[in-house]
């Protein structure tokens, strides 16, 4: 399921990032990479806060769409 569609406080292993090489790549510079771990911390419309690696990062609906816990 998408990132968009997790509890919020629930930690969830990263199963797989979609979308274009540019996209993956902005992602994985953010820390979002397969088999790590995320927890989100806000969600409001789709647009998320999550704990990934001991920082805070907001990311939009499309983006957490992409996302795959």
């Amino acid at each position: 399921m998408p990132l968009t569609m997790a509890q919020i406080g629930e930690v969830n292993t990263i199963k797989s990032i979609g979308g274009k090489t540019d996209t993956k790549n902005f992602l994985e510079h953010l820390g979002f990479h397969v088999h790590g771990t995320v927890q989100v911390i806000s969600s409001q419309a789709g647009n998320v806060i999550v704990n990934i690696k001991d920082s805070r990062v907001a990311i939009n609906k499309d983006l957490a769409n992409k996302i795959m816990i």
